[in-house]
C-alpha cells in the first residue's frame, strides 16, 4: 500500500501533490494512484476498460487527467478541502468523487469501497463529462444549445437525470422566453449536455438501462441528443452506443 494507512485522512489535493510523481500512466493522457491494494481483474474494470471506452475526440479535449482511487471520499467541512479516508464517512458527508486541479493535471479521486462496478463507471464517466463541460468547444456549444432550444419550443417534458431536470423547472418557472439565452439558460443547458454526455460515456462502455418515470424525457428525444454526440464524439473503432449499431457490428 502506498499510503500509509497510520494517516487515516488527507486532503485530495495533499494526496495529488505528494503522490503526483508515482502515477502510473495508462495512456497519454490517463495515469492513476491506487491507496489501497486493487487485484490486477479488478484494476482493468475500474481503469482499463472505462477508459478505452471514451471517444477520441473526447480524449482529445481532455487535460491530463490523473484518477486517484480511494475507500471512500469525504466531503470538505469548509475549513479544508475534499479528503481522501479509509474510514466510511457519515453518509451525509460522504461523496462519490472530488476534482482537484494541479497545473496541467486534473485529477479525480474516486471511492470504490462498497461500490458497484457500474455505478463506479458512472461516477467516473459523470466526473469527465463535466470536465468536458467546462471546455466545450464553441461548436459543440452551439449545436448543442440549438438542441435544447427545439426541445423547448416543442415543450418537451423530462430530462436525462436529476440536476438538469432541477435546472429545467427553474428555467421554465423563472423565465418567460425560455429560448432565451440567459445565465438560467446557460446553466440548465451546460447541466443537460453533462447529464447527456454522461449517459452516452456509460452506454458506449457498458449495457445499461435506461430508467424511465415521470422526470425522464421521451426517447426518442433522448434519442436525437444521444445521435448529436455520436456526430461530435464518434465512439472508438468497435464500440456501439445505439441498438442497431450493435447489429450492424
Amino acid at each position: 500500500m502506498s499510503l500509509d494507512q497510520a494517516r487515516s485522512k488527507m486532503t485530495v489535493e495533499e494526496l495529488a501533490t505528494r503522490f503526483r510523481g508515482d502515477m502510473t500512466p495508462l495512456t497519454s493522457k490517463f495515469s492513476y494512484f491506487s491507496t489501497l491494494p486493487v487485484a490486477e481483474e479488478d484494476l482493468r474494470q475500474y481503469l482499463n476498460d472505462p477508459i478505452a471506452a471514451i471517444s477520441p475526440a473526447i480524449v482529445a479535449a481532455l487535460p491530463k487527467v490523473g484518477i486517484i482511487l480511494a475507500p471512500f471520499v469525504e466531503k470538505g467541512n469548509g475549513k479544508g478541502g475534499d479528503s481522501v479516508t479509509f474510514e466510511r464517512p457519515n453518509e451525509s458527508r460522504q461523496i462519490p468523487v472530488s476534482r482537484a486541479v494541479l497545473g496541467d493535471i486534473t485529477m479525480l479521486a474516486l471511492g470504490i469501497k462498497d461500490i458497484e462496478v457500474a455505478d463506479y463507471h458512472y461516477q467516473l464517466y459523470n466526473a469527465l463529462a463535466a470536465v468536458v463541460a467546462d471546455r466545450w468547444s464553441q461548436e459543440v456549444q452551439e449545436r448543442f444549445f440549438r438542441t435544447i432550444r427545439e426541445e423547448l419550443s416543442a415543450e418537451i417534458h423530462g430530462e436525462v437525470d436529476e440536476k438538469s431536470w432541477h435546472l429545467k423547472q427553474a428555467l421554465l418557472r423563472r423565465q418567460t422566453n425560455v429560448r432565451k439565452e440567459t445565465k438560467l439558460f446557460r446553466e440548465y443547458a451546460r447541466q443537460a449536455f453533462e447529464d447527456t454526455l454522461t449517459l452516452y460515456l456509460h452506454g458506449t462502455c457498458c449495457d445499461i438501462d435506461v430508467e424511465t418515470g415521470p422526470r425522464q424525457m421521451p426517447s426518442r428525444y433522448l434519442r436525437r441528443r444521444l445521435e448529436l454526440l455520436i456526430s461530435l464524439f464518434p465512439p472508438p473503432e468497435g464500440y456501439a452506443v445505439l441498438p442497431e449499431q450493435l447489429k450492424s457490428r
